[in-house]
């Protein structure tokens, strides 16, 4: 049976001592590790290559951090604050890259870690920054409760899938005294790469797959707990701003007035979306919203009830709100075009005022 990796632990260790031992680096993580020099060094050359550690000098070589970075913290969640998360742990890591850049980072860590605070229900957090010349990832992990059980017994639902759902759709928090509800929602659409895996459920939002995914994780790997990943280029120009600004109302009402609901995730399993209370369950809480885009990726066919109920009935109750369907294939276009001509056929009889 093979020994497992101890890699992992071996660069962990390296990056942690090269500040305080720069001229003795390897036989100290040697020793303290009780491994040998070789399998250290071996290490060591690899953080060199992908520039975690830079070398100066070869018989009585001197290391230091190189221009990329890796690091992980720990905290105790009571009395945390995420403004000190950021200050200490992550921004001193993050120097002379674009402001835009630091922007996104400083919104995605804070938010993530603010609500692993107020939320999660967990004692422990675990946040990782790795940054290279590419792209900076950063993780938060809380030992609580987990997101989607959380917001399933909040909302009582009949599934825990369906809490990505809601998730997607913003607006949606179990605290309404002290949250708007919008962190999830705007941080996702930040970077370029966001995902939450809580039990055997991941949320994974893809800026370049441009929709959202659901799929299950390998049981072997379920966890406790909430875990968030973000990641980013850092040659993107993509700003904070311009997030914000697409999902406003006006330039002058920055209103969160517009979300983009994938269709998708109101199926639970293997149904088809046929049925008014799946409708139903997708329209929940987006009467919140002037604009609601209804993408329809991956979704081959729904059925007449079903349309009808969100493009004849949800549009006829709620004039207010502008549906807006999109990545539509011809069978559910139709279905579409069906309840919208019911629907404008109702009007058209209703008696003048």
């Amino acid at each position: 049976m093979a020994r497992p990796s101890r890699s992992a632990e071996i660069d962990a260790s390296l990056l942690a001592q090269v500040q305080s031992h720069p001229n003795d680096l390897v036989r100290v993580v040697a020793d303290a590790l009780g491994l040998s020099r070789a399998a250290v060094a071996t290490r060591a050359r690899a953080l060199i290559g992908e520039g975690y550690l830079a070398k100066v000098g070869t018989t009585r070589p001197t290391y230091r951090p190189g221009t990329s970075r890796r690091a992980t913290f720990r905290h105790l969640l009571h009395g945390l604050a995420e403004d000190r998360v950021w200050a200490r742990d992550i921004a001193p890591l993050l120097k002379g890259l674009p402001a835009n850049i630091v922007d996104i980072s400083h919104h995605g860590l804070t938010e993530m870690v603010n609500n692993a605070i107020d939320h999660s229900e967990g004692k422990h957090l675990r946040v990782l920054l790795d940054r290279n010349d590419r792209q900076i990832a950063m993780m938060v992990a809380d030992d609580g409760v987990g997101i989607f059980r959380k917001i399933t017994r909040a909302l009582d639902l009949p599934d825990e899938r369906l809490a990505l759902l809601e998730l997607s759709k913003g607006k949606l928090t179990t605290d309404p005294r002290r949250h708007s509800g919008e962190g999830v929602f705007f941080t996702s659409r930040m970077f370029d790469r966001f995902q939450i895996a809580s039990g055997d459920l991941v949320f994974d939002h893809d800026d370049g797959a441009g929709d959202d995914l659901l799929f299950d994780i390998d049981m072997r790997h379920v966890h406790h707990g909430t875990t968030v990943l973000m990641e980013i280029r850092t040659d993107t120009t993509r700003t904070a701003k311009e997030v914000f600004d697409q999902y406003s109302s006006g330039p002058d009402d920055y209103t969160f007035a517009k979300t983009v609901v994938p269709v998708r995730l109101a199926k639970v399993g293997d149904e088809n979306l046929i049925s008014r209370s799946q409708a139903k369950r997708l329209m929940q809480r987006v009467e919140r919203f002037r604009t609601v885009v209804l993408d329809f990726e991956a979704v081959t066919s729904i059925g007449q009830a079903f349309a009808d109920e969100v493009f004849r009935v949800f549009a006829h109750d709620h004039p207010d709100v502008t549906l807006v369907p999109m990545h539509t294939v011809p069978a559910v276009q139709q279905m579409i075009r069906r309840a919208e001509v019911a629907r404008d056929a109702e009007s058209d009889q209703l008696p003048l005022p």
